[in-house]
This record gives structure tokens, sequence and C-alpha cells, in this order.
């Protein structure tokens, strides 16, 4: 157990370190020494860390603020203060902001030892019983959302609380945080759960066919229009319309729907007849609404219709606490999906994911759990079976070399290179290929090439 534990040592005392340093060496851990807060968070940021001494008095940063900079890095990485007797109450407040344990100098190395075993011993009950506890938890949430985040608890208490209502609500997030999921479980815990969900996504649809699929048309309305075709609203009636990426609607049909919000009636395209359905709106977005209204592109109007009750998700990497929630979720998931045995994640890669910020939120954590449960050797997804753009930097600049993280030939490591760079570029671009491949220096039509030969939707 000890040969993969590591344990950060940080004072400004070298005679300090050394001596703690020495001990845990002999002890059979992996130890890590820096001056300073500033060291620390180098070596953090870098090496896979399970625990961290630190001095509480250390220059410009205390080891307070280093604890609030790990816990920001790794909520998971356990930290324990060392103080002077007289700063005793300064290690309290680290103990509510998240420390592990402190201790008092003259440091006890018997006193170490016991922590040190607690806190391995916590490691493996966390490890143990996280599925355990996810599966209980997936009992008593709010329709499929998997959380353990205080933020998030807040934003799925507003969402649990408007659920009873009529209300109109607004979601807006960042792509790949959850709004739908959010819409649906709003859905669910509300008296129309019975009733359809319609769904739209207003941006997949051109501005001459948006009104039609929303309110329908008469036979003969248009060109192609050889029958009667009831709209999404009508689908809706009873139940509830998710507009999805609301931002894309254009200025005309802003209008329209305005107008139903207002009256509740609405007529379909080639119609003269007024109809009336009961619905309840729910809409999502991930662009600016607010910005819009500034550059006329998104009426105030309908803005105010739309945005009766607001929630705001937050990105994955303000909620780094649901990282590893989520991807014993996607390893059962997409292990079961496969039929292959994997059970749980490495600690190095655990670290590293939990170091990464996400730019495509949950959706790129489930695409990236999704292909290492393909890739994986065995029951333990390693690091080597996460993506090259995900491992650490060596020198500061270019990633580390492809042999050490793919096998096969000379040829087959460059190939799932770039793979590997094809799906970040594709995934910090919403998979808008025209951006990708601007991104990675290519032309669409070579890029479209390379998706076809590696197989890539």
């Amino acid at each position: 157990m000890k040969k993969n534990y590591s344990v950060l040592i940080v004072d400004d005392e070298k005679i300090q370190r050394d001596s703690l340093s020495g001990f845990l060496k002999k002890g059979g851990y992996q130890t890590f020494t820096a001056a300073n807060a500033d060291q620390a968070l180098q070596i953090a940021g870098g090496q896979t860390i399970d625990l961290v001494f630190t001095d509480f008095k250390m220059g410009d940063k205390t080891g307070y603020d280093l604890l609030l900079e790990l816990k920001q890095l790794n909520p998971e990485i356990s930290v324990v203060i060392m103080t002077a007797f007289g700063t005793i109450e300064s290690a309290v407040k680290a103990m509510k902001a998240g420390a592990y344990d402190y201790l008092t100098k003259p440091i006890d190395l018997d006193e170490v030892e016991i922590i040190l075993q607690r806190a391995q011993e916590l490691r493996h009950l966390v490890r143990e019983n996280r599925s355990l506890r996810n599966r209980l938890r997936e009992k008593h949430k709010l329709s499929g959302i998997i959380t353990n985040s205080p933020l998030m608890a807040e934003t799925l208490s507003l969402a649990a609380r408007s659920a009873e209502s009529k209300t109109s609500v607004l979601i807006q997030g960042e792509s790949g945080t959850g709004k739908e999921l959010i819409a649906r479980a709003i859905h669910q815990a509300s008296p129309r759960s019975e009733q359809p969900m319609v769904t739209i996504n207003c941006a997949a649809i051109s501005e001459n066919l948006l009104e039609s699929e929303l309110f329908g048309h008469e036979k003969g309305s248009f060109t192609g229009a050889v029958r009667q075709k009831p709209g999404r609203v009508e689908e809706a009636d009873g139940g509830t319309l998710f507009l999805d990426e609301v931002g894309d609607i254009p200025l005309p049909i802003q209008v329209k729907l305005l107008r139903f919000l207002q009256f509740g009636e609405f007529q379909r395209v080639g119609g003269s007849e007024s109809l009336r359905v009961d619905i309840r709106l729910i809409s999502a977005t991930n662009r600016n609404l607010e910005e819009m209204i500034r550059d006329n592109t998104f009426r105030e109007d309908f803005f105010y219709r739309l945005n009766v009750i607001n929630i705001q998700l937050p990105p994955l990497r303000q909620r780094k606490e649901d990282i590893p929630l989520l991807i014993d979720h996607f390893i059962r998931k997409y292990a079961t999906r496969n039929e292959k045995q994997v059970e749980q994640i490495s600690n190095d890669a655990l670290d590293l994911l939990m170091k990464y910020d996400f730019p495509g939120n949950v959706r790129e954590l489930e695409n990236i759990i999704e292909r290492a449960v393909v890739l994986c050797r065995d029951r333990i997804i390693q690091k080597s079976d996460l993506p090259l753009t995900l491992q650490p930097l060596r020198s500061g600049s270019a990633p580390n070399a492809p042999l050490e993280f793919y096998s096969g030939t000379f040829k087959d490591k460059v190939e799932a290179f770039e793979r590997d760079l094809i799906e970040t570029a594709l995934q910090e671009n919403n998979f808008n290929q025209t951006k990708a491949a601007k991104a990675l220096g290519l032309n669409e039509r070579n890029l479209r090439y390379k998706l076809q030969k590696y197989g890539m939707k």
C-alpha cells in the first residue's frame, strides 16, 4: 500500500523537511519536499500527491492559503497542517476549510504514522464504498442527477422547487453541463410527469422550417405540405415543451413565440383558426442572452417571458467533487454496454482527471471514460488508457512522447496520437468540424478524410 502512496512535505525549514522526509522514506512512502507554497503547488500539479504535510507559517502564503489552492486543484488531496502550540486556532480554521488533520510542533513521529495509516484506510474505504454510495444516491436523486457538490445541490434545490409550478424556466450553462438532463428532471418531478415532454433543438432547424416545426402547418400552406401536420406545441399539450438552444431562435420566430406565451394561442402555418394548448415551457442556452439583447439579436420582452426562473448550471471545473462519482457511474454504464470487466480507475488516472479543467464539461468526461473502458486491458483504467492530450506536460511545453502511452508499431502510435488530437479539437469546438479543422491547421476535406479513416463519428 505504501509504495503507491505519495506524500508532499512543505516547510520553509530544511531540517524539518529532511527529517520528516527521511522518516517517511524509511517507512516505504514516496516523498516530495517543497520550501514554500508555490513550489508545493508546482509539484502537486505535475505529480500524483495523496497527502500533504504543510507548515502553517511560511513566507507570503500560509499553510491555510496552500490548503485552499490544493483543494481547488484536486479536492481528494488530504492536507495535514503542522503548527506551533500558539497557533492551534489557525489549525482549527484550516480543519473547517477541509484540512484532514493537524499536528503540533515539535512533530511526534508516532502521530505522523497514525495519521498516514488512517488516511490510507480512508482512501481505500472511499474507493470501495463510492460505487455503493453512488447507487444509493441514485435512489434519492432528482431524476438522474449524480452529484455530491454543494454548489450543484443549490441548483437542484431551485430546480426541485420550480418543478411544481407552470412557470417558465430558463436553464443557462456551458455546453455539456447537462441542461437537458435538468429540464427532464424538472418535468419528471412536476405534476405533468405523466404527460409528454417534447424537445426541439432550435439551432438544428432552419428559420424557414422552425415555425412549421413549432406550430404545425395546414395542407398546401407551402411546397411539400401535402397534408396537415400538428406542431411540437400541440404534441406537448398537457405536458412540457423544451426549447433547447433558445438563443438561436431567429427574431421573427421570437415574436410569434412571445405572442403564444402571452395569450396561449397560436395558428398553424397557412391556417386561420386560433388554437389553444396547455404547456409548461422550459428553455436552455449556452449563450449570453443579455449580451444578445444589447446587440439587438434577441428580444428583451421575449427574454423576460422565458426567464421567470433562472437556473445557472455550474461547469464541471467548479464542482470537482462530482468527478469521482461521475467516473464510477460512467465506468459501470460503459462496462455493461461493451461487456467489459472494468471496475475502477487507478489513483494516477483519477488524479490526472481531477486536475483537468474539462472545457467540454460532463459530456467530455463521459466521452473520455467511454474511450478508456473500451481501450482498457484489465479491470482498472490506467493513465495510459486516457487521451494523450490529458497527460501532464514535460518541461512545460510538449506532451509526453506517444511511445510512453501507446502500444503497437510506430504507425499505430502515430495514428493513435493523431486520433487524440482530432478528438480533443472536436470536443473543444463543440464538434464543429469547420472550427476543429482550423484549430488543427487542416482543411475540412482533410479532416473529413481522417474522420472516415479512423471510423470517428
